[in-house]
């Protein structure tokens, strides 16, 4: 009887370079802390932190050659030795055009960068104060059960929230793939950042929000749009939902606004106090006349925070919030945490549906597989899946166990368990921008791969259990 085989082989990237980051010995692809890896359909970007490798593979079986295989991108980004700057995360940004696809990568001191897969700087921004522990990409497309579409490109700082339209970046991104005239970047906005040697850079408009009312947050995400609280003014302003995880507090959630004087009071004293500083302001210079000038160049003021209401917390000491996961369109968020336990939480309702224990410095992904053997083999060669033919499942890597565990949302059975050697992980490849209408026919689904840190081989799980 034939073995059962659930996953593709992809390629491999294995090389010379990546010994630059420990390759060649057991276990450095899981055991190193400082270790960064994004996934992108054809690239994986490998960080450590000064060093970042970008290696191209292929997935391709027409058997000819591959003219990116061998291909190795190394970046050294210009790091301030004073203040032991070190890279911190990084994540792939991918848009319609596949000719926008760049490296988003944090760093320690706060600084968002933006690199070409040519590694050439093409941004550099100041986000806030700290180190950045990890950059989120996720959006809601357009389709038939959604009106609008939202993508964002989530900061994550101890106790901070960050948002980047998505849409900003991507037009920055397109004008300088247009041409690098400098004299666009003197038009395209009216602020702008400069880095230590200084060359100027677009400053991209962003939102900021401290979500440490419960302690600094070791992970969090924005989960989607939420209606306004009540008893507060109406507007066209958007209010987003947050969820943070952290060692004081497991899960906390809160209402991120907009504005930052959404409520009547608020809103009263941003017209009142500016009025007043005005007038003092006035009067101050008619009485205190100096014909001194500023011989030095002011500091760039640090964007001032939006409001962030806390909604609820969860506090069980000892227990500590490691990582976080979230679904497609946000409703679901897998948390692990410090005792070897699961979380699924209901992102809209903020309660937690479903727990599983026994699964210590777990990793989880969501996945669509194609659960119904009768929909799967219906379906020929020349007729694609639409969306509704997947179910979402959560895949589980227990690396303890040597297993990965494929289980059915929400309250689904277990349908599948996998050996996984032992110095490998699991990826999934970043979300791709797309501001298009999603057709059924053109609907690809959430995959799952695993990157074995000892043969350098890249597979991928099947959709179809069978």
């Amino acid at each position: 009887m034939s073995r059962r085989l659930h996953t593709t082989d992809l390629g491999c990237i294995a090389c010379d370079a990546l010994t630059d980051l420990g390759a060649g010995k057991e276990g450095w692809l899981v055991d190193n802390p400082d270790l960064l890896i994004s996934l992108d359909t054809h690239s994986v970007a490998l960080a450590n932190r000064s060093l970042i490798l970008i290696l191209h593979w292929s997935s391709s079986n027409n058997g000819g050659p591959d003219p990116d295989k061998n291909r190795v991108v190394k970046i050294r980004p210009d790091l301030s030795p004073i203040e032991s700057e070190y890279i911190s995360a990084v994540e792939w940004l991918v848009f319609d055009d596949e000719v926008s696809r760049v490296l988003a990568v944090g760093t320690s001191r706060g600084y968002l960068l933006i690199y070409s897969l040519h590694g050439n700087l093409i941004h550099k921004q100041i986000v806030n104060t700290g180190k950045i522990l990890k950059l989120r990409v996720r959006g809601t497309k357009r389709d038939l059960t959604e009106d609008a579409s939202s993508e964002e490109v989530c900061v994550v700082m101890p106790g901070v929230i960050a948002r980047f339209e998505g849409s900003d970046i991507q037009n920055m991104l397109q004008r300088w793939f247009q041409g690098t005239d400098s004299q666009f970047w003197n038009d395209s906005f009216d602020k702008r950042d400069s880095d230590d040697s200084g060359i100027s850079f677009t400053r991209l408009p962003y939102q900021l929000w401290n979500v440490s009312k419960y302690g600094p947050c070791s992970d969090a995400a924005i989960t989607g749009v939420m209606p306004p609280p009540l008893m507060e003014t109406q507007s066209s302003q958007h209010y987003y939902c947050a969820v943070t995880i952290g060692d004081d507090a497991v899960i906390s959630a809160f209402r991120l606004s907009e504005d930052k004087s959404r409520s009547l009071v608020g809103a009263i004293l941003s017209k009142v106090v500016p009025a007043t500083f005005s007038t003092i302001a006035s009067l101050s210079k008619l009485i205190w006349r100096s014909e001194q000038k500023p011989t030095k160049k002011p500091e760039a003021k640090a964007q001032p925070f939006a409001r962030a209401s806390p909604l609820t917390c969860l506090k069980d000491h000892p227990r500590k919030g490691e990582k976080l996961t979230l679904s497609p369109n946000g409703t679901l968020a897998a948390i692990t945490d410090s005792l070897g336990r699961i979380l699924l939480l209901d992102t809209q309702a903020l309660v937690v549906v479903r727990l599983w224990k026994g699964y210590r410095d777990a990793n989880c992904l969501f996945v669509e597989m194609l659960v119904n053997k009768d929909t799967a083999a219906s379906r020929s060669a020349y007729h694609g899946y639409s969306k509704s033919d997947y179910c979402l499942c959560l895949a589980i890597h227990a690396p303890r166990k040597g297993i990965v565990e494929v289980w059915q949302m929400r309250t689904g059975p277990r349908l599948l368990t996998i050996p996984c050697p032992r110095g490998s992980k699991i990826l999934q490849p970043t979300y791709r921008f797309n501001s298009a209408m999603t057709t059924s026919s053109s609907y690809i689904p959430l995959e799952v791969f695993f990157l074995n840190g000892d043969s350098g081989q890249i597979s991928n799980l099947n959709r179809t259990l069978n």
